[in-house]
């Protein structure tokens, strides 16, 4: 058997799915496209600091994914510089599987009320057309696509986008499982501090496994991933240990920044909290006591959407309060904590604040040595937008099992 796999990363965000293949010693990232700044800046900070990858600057492709042919050659660009191209950066390599998730706003319930066209015009609706084509210029054995439980309902033209899916895999020879509803996992369950559900869409390369291979591999994957579930960490677990941040008496500034809170924990990266002001701080104590005294008078959605009306004067049709559960996982954290953290405060009433940077990478499994650059409002985005790198090890886990049961037999 070979003893490295090779893989490329697509839309790699951060790299929350790459880091859990880099964690398995059978598997090696020839390259990661991200089309984003810094979520390109911190993945190849990883790549150097973690996993000693002296060439971290070319194989991290900052690039327009739509551009393929491009990405495939090597490219010169006035806004995304230059780069080989993934040929090159392949070299004599057989790509043997391919990894990654096209953004999710589009298919996002959330994204889709939010936006008063319901995503329907967006075009990050088809960007998994980018993905096919790569995977057909490539020909890997298997891909693993990772998206939203919400994917599983948009129709953005009228017809549904997972049919448009397996029609452009089946077309390049790719099969994928008939039903997809049983391809979503809540990580949860899976032993990490949050509640977060995902479809994880395992494809077979049709010309190398006939249709009795296809449905034995299909099952081998997910049967893998399901007997690697576990009682989940809670997020007083997950956080708990980190240095408390107070309100401070009086706001300051620093730096040419404002702070509400203190003091900061300098040896932990990351670990500063937004700026709230007066009004959401005495807000967020409220709510937190409410539930440490068991009052829970602001627990239902509805009392919640009264209060935010009640001290702002507006509507909402969700809910903008929500503090964490010490003794539960934590709500999904998603990539909209980058406008505010009114849905992730804090269960201690005493800090009365939203989570940090720091926290938010913590309940997504990110290691504490594991830098983010950028603004925060960067930070927390690519942290929400990635795939909690102990899930994506439990994928790749899972991947080696089918890999090794292959080729032994």
């Amino acid at each position: 058997m070979k003893s490295l796999f090779h893989n490329i990363d697509l839309f790699a965000g951060c790299g929350g799915l790459m880091d859990g293949f880099e964690r398995n010693p059978m598997f090696s990232t020839l390259a990661c496209v991200e089309w984003e700044t810094e979520p390109c800046n911190t993945l190849r900070k990883r790549l150097r600091d973690k996993y000693n990858k002296t060439n971290a600057d070319d194989i991290v492709v900052r690039f327009d994914m739509q551009r393929t042919d491009e990405l495939f050659a090597g490219f010169d660009d006035a806004v995304f510089g230059s780069n080989p191209g993934l040929d090159k950066l392949v070299g004599g390599h057989k790509i043997d599987f391919i990894i990654g998730g096209p953004p999710c706003q589009a298919y996002s319930i959330a994204g889709r009320i939010r936006d008063e066209h319901g995503m329907k015009n967006d075009y990050r609706n088809y960007l998994f057309e980018s993905y096919v084509k790569v995977v057909n210029h490539f020909r890997p054995q298997f891909f693993v696509f990772e998206n939203v439980q919400g994917m599983l309902s948009a129709t953005p033209d009228g017809e549904p986008i997972t049919t448009k899916i397996r029609k452009a895999f089946n077309e390049i020879g790719y099969e994928i499982p008939f039903d997809l509803k049983k391809c979503v996992f809540d990580v949860s369950d899976f032993g990490l501090p949050q509640h977060r559900k995902r479809v994880i869409i395992f494809g077979i390369d049709t010309y190398v496994y006939n249709e009795f291979e296809q449905t034995a591999i299909f099952e081998m994957f997910y049967q893998c991933i399901r007997l690697l579930k576990c009682t989940p960490m809670t997020v007083e677990e997950a956080i708990g240990d980190l240095p408390p941040i107070f309100p401070l008496k009086s706001a300051t500034r620093e730096n040419g920044r404002n702070f509400s809170h203190s003091p900061f924990a300098a040896d932990i990266s990351n670990h500063v909290p937004r700026f709230h002001n007066l009004r959401d701080i005495e807000t967020f104590r409220m709510l937190a006591e409410d539930i440490e005294t068991g009052t829970c008078e602001y627990v239902s959605t509805e009392r919640l959407k009264e209060l935010y009306t009640e001290l702002t004067g507006k509507k909402s049709n969700i809910h903008k309060y929500y503090v964490l559960r010490r003794n539960e996982p934590s709500n999904t954290i998603p990539a909209h904590l980058y406008k505010d953290g009114m849905r992730h405060i804090h269960p201690d009433s005493r800090q009365a604040r939203s989570i940090t940077v720091r926290e938010a990478a913590r309940l997504q499994t990110f290691d504490d040595d594991y830098i983010f650059t950028g603004s925060m409002g960067a930070q927390y985005k690519m942290i929400g937008n990635a795939v909690p790198p102990k899930f994506a090890e439990i994928l790749s886990s899972a991947l080696a099992k089918v890999i090794t049961t292959l080729y032994h037999e």
